[in-house]
């Protein structure tokens, strides 16, 4: 399989809130909680900070996520030297091309070029489906947070818990 991860560009935005939109409709259908959706501004500075990406298959996108380097809410006083990965969306056509491990490979280089210590993950603590599979993809469950405060993140972070993920570059 040829594919290329590359930054997003403002003229892919339509289609990252298509894959958004298809990922809330995808978690609707498998688990008990989903995304409250996004807000614009937030996909547009990503972009224009060159934090927003997309996986290409034959010039289609396959799969969009986006990274951050401080997760402070998230991570509290864990929180340094590190990418954190976020919103991976696969389209339905592409499920199974194990993206998540790529992501790991891009963001293990991505790490060593930018002198960052780990690579970063969260999801819903009560989601078994997905410790395993990211675990499968290399990284270790590192503790479970409860979420107090939430402002500046999405809405679907507000009173939950989630499983944290790491993998030491």
């Amino acid at each position: 399989m040829q594919y290329q991860i590359q930054n997003s560009q403002a003229s892919d935005i339509n289609t990252i809130f298509q894959f958004y939109d298809m990922a809330i409709e995808h978690q609707k259908k498998v688990f008990n909680k989903h995304w409250q959706g996004f807000n614009l501004d937030l996909v547009e500075t990503e972009i224009a900070e060159n934090r927003q990406y997309k996986i290409l298959v034959n010039d289609e996108v396959a799969c969009v996520f986006a990274v951050t380097f401080n997760d402070k809410l998230i991570w509290g006083d864990k929180d340094r030297d590190s990418i954190y990965i976020h919103r991976i969306v696969t389209h339905p056509d592409f499920r199974g091309y194990a993206f998540v491990k790529e992501i790991v490979k891009w963001a293990r280089q991505y790490s060593k070029e930018n002198n960052l210590k780990y690579i970063r993950m969260d999801t819903w603590a009560d989601n078994e489906k997905l410790l395993v599979y990211y675990t499968d993809c290399g990284f270790n469950h590192v503790g479970k947070v409860t979420m107090v405060q939430t402002a500046g993140l999405p809405k679907h972070y507000e009173g939950i818990s989630l499983n944290l993920f790491e993998i030491e570059v």
